[in-house]
C-alpha cells in the first residue's frame, strides 16, 4: 500500500507540478527505457556484490516485466513470458516499461528505492504527463508488481548449502546457492534436461591431457601476462556485473547500435535473460550432482588419482590466485557464454556483428573488440584455462548447457500468436 501511495504521489507531480506540457506529441519522447533501466539493475547488482544466479535472476525479472507491459500495449501482442492481459488502450509503452522495471527493482533492491523512484519521476517528466503516460506506467507497475509477486516462492530461497568433501575427485569446500538447482524455469520446461554426463573418469586419457593443459596455461609459476589479462578480463568477481550482465551489456550496446524500436530491445533482453537464469538452473544442478575437484586440488594431489599420467606438484598455484569457491565442472562463465552468443547470434539471424565491451574487471578499463557473438563467449571460456579455474572439458559441456538452454527459449517463447515466430528462417 505504502509503494501505491508514493507511485500515485509521482505521477500526481509528473501531471501537475513538474511544467511539462501534457500533450500527446510530448507523450512520444524517447527515455531508452530499456537501456537505462537495466543499467540501474546492473548497478544494483554490483553494489549488493550479488552472485550470479541471484543476478541473473533478478535481470530475468527485470527484463520479463518489462517485455511483459511493452508487449501488453502492443496492437498486435507476442505471446507473454509470464504476465498476460491486455494494457490500456493509448498507453506510453515507455512509461509502461520504465513503471515495470520500477515495481521490480524497488522490491528487490528496498534499500535504494528513494533513487529509483526519483529515476521513475524524471522518466515520466520527460514523456510530458497526460493519459497516455499515466494509464501507461499504472499498467506497467502492475505488470512488474505480478512478475515480483509470481517469483516470490521460485525456489530461490532460502539458501541453501552443500558440505564439503572428501577423498579424490571431490569439491572440498561448503558451497552456498545449492538451492538455485530446482529453481523454476523462465524459459525452459525443465532445465535439468541439460545437465550433462559426468567429467572423465580420473584414470583416463582425456583427463589426463586436460589436466596436462591446465597445469601449463593455468600455472602461476609460468609468467603469461596475456593470459592473466584475459583471465582478468572475463574474471567478474564479487562486486562486478557477474557473467550474466556482461551479456545483458553486450546485448544493450548492439540493440543501441542497430537502433532497435522499444518492443524489439525488450524482446531481446527478455530472451536473452530468461536464457541466462535458466542456464544457472542446469549449471548448479550439474555442480551438485558431480562436486568435481578444482585444478588447484587436483594437480597438488594427483598422486592420489590413479592416473599414471599425471604428477602431482603440491606447490602448484592458479593463475587467478584462487582456488575457486564451487564446485569445478562446469564452468559457469562459460554456461552463460554459450547463453548469450546464441540468443544473440539466434535473435539477429546472424553470428557476424561486431561489436567493442570492456568488462567490469578488464585490466585497466580497456575494450577488447569481437567479430561475433561466439568469439566472445570462446574466449570467456578459455580464459577459465588461463586462470588455472577450470579444466577444458568443463569449458565445453558449460558451452554446450548454455547452447541448449538458449536454444529451446528462442524455438519456444515470446513467439507471435500468429504468422511466422521470431525465430524463423532469415530475414524474418
Amino acid at each position: 500500500m505504502v509503494r501505491k501511495l508514493l507511485f500515485a504521489a509521482v505521477l500526481g507531480l509528473v501531471v501537475s507540478g513538474l511544467g511539462v506540457p501534457a500533450t500527446a506529441e510530448s507523450s512520444r519522447a524517447d527515455i531508452d527505457a530499456a537501456r537505462s533501466w537495466n543499467e540501474l539493475a546492473l548497478d544494483a547488482v554490483r553494489t549488493t556484490r550479488a552472485a550470479d544466479a541471484d543476478a541473473a535472476r533478478l535481470y530475468a525479472m527485470l527484463n520479463v516485466a518489462m517485455y511483459d507491459a511493452v508487449n501488453g500495449l502492443a496492437r498486435s501482442p507476442r505471446a507473454a513470458a509470464l504476465v498476460t492481459g491486455r494494457g490500456p488502450r493509448g498507453g506510453d509503452e515507455q512509461a509502461a516499461a520504465a513503471a515495470a522495471a520500477h515495481a521490480v527493482l524497488v522490491r528487490l533492491d528496498a534499500p535504494r528505492a528513494a533513487g529509483y523512484d526519483a529515476a521513475l519521476a524524471a522518466d515520466l517528466a520527460r514523456l510530458g504527463g497526460g493519459h497516455g503516460v499515466t494509464s501507461g506506467a499504472t499498467w506497467g507497475r502492475d505488470v512488474g508488481e505480478r512478475v515480483v509477486a509470481a517469483r516470490a516462492d521460485d525456489g530461490s530461497t532460502p539458501v541453501e548449502t552443500q558440505e564439503a568433501g572428501t577423498g579424490p575427485g571431490v569439491f572440498r569446500a561448503a558451497w552456498f546457492g545449492v538451492q538455485y538447482r530446482d529453481v523454476r524455469p523462465f524459459g525452459t520446461a525443465d532445465p535439468s534436461t541439460y545437465v550433462p554426463g559426468p567429467p572423465p573418469a580420473l584414470d583416463s586419457v582425456a583427463y589426463a591431457g586436460a589436466f596436462a593443459e591446465v597445469a601449463v596455461l593455468g600455472n602461476a609459476a609460468l609468467p603469461a601476462p596475456d593470459l592473466l589479462a584475459t583471465f582478468q578480463f572475463w574474471s567478474l568477481p564479487a562486486g562486478s556485473d557477474q557473467p550474466p550482465g556482461e551479456w545483458l551489456r553486450i546485448a544493450l550496446t548492439v540493440a543501441g547500435d542497430r537502433r532497435l524500436p522499444l518492443d524489439e530491445q525488450v524482446r531481446l533482453t527478455a530472451l536473452l535473460t530468461m536464457a541466462l537464469s535458466d542456464t544457472t538452473v542446469a549449471t548448479v544442478a550439474t555442480k551438485y550432482t558431480y562436486r568435481h575437484w578444482r585444478p588447484t586440488t587436483a594437480i597438488r594431489e594427483a598422486d592420489t588419482d590413479g592416473n599414471p599420467s599425471t604428477t602431482a606438484d603440491p606447490g602448484w598455484t592458479a593463475r587467478a590466485g584462487a582456488v575457486g569457491g564451487t564446485p569445478e565442472y562446469v564452468s559457469g562463465h562459460s554456461s552463460y557464454s554459450g547463453a548469450g552468443a546464441t540468443v544473440l547470434g539466434g535473435f539477429f539471424c546472424t553470428d557476424a556483428i561486431p561489436f567493442s565491451l570492456a568488462t567490469d574487471s578488464a585490466p585497466g578499463g580497456a575494450a577488447r573488440s569481437y567479430p561475433g557473438f561466439r568469439a566472445a563467449a570462446t574466449e570467456a571460456g578459455r580464459s577459465r584455462i588461463f586462470g588455472g579455474q577450470h579444466f577444458e572439458f568443463s569449458n565445453q559441456a558449460g558451452l554446450e548447457i548454455g547452447r541448449g538452454v538458449a536454444g529451446e527459449v528462442l524455438a519456444t517463447r515470446l513467439l507471435r500468436t500468429g504468422g511466422p515466430t521470431h525465430f524463423g528462417a532469415c530475414p524474418r
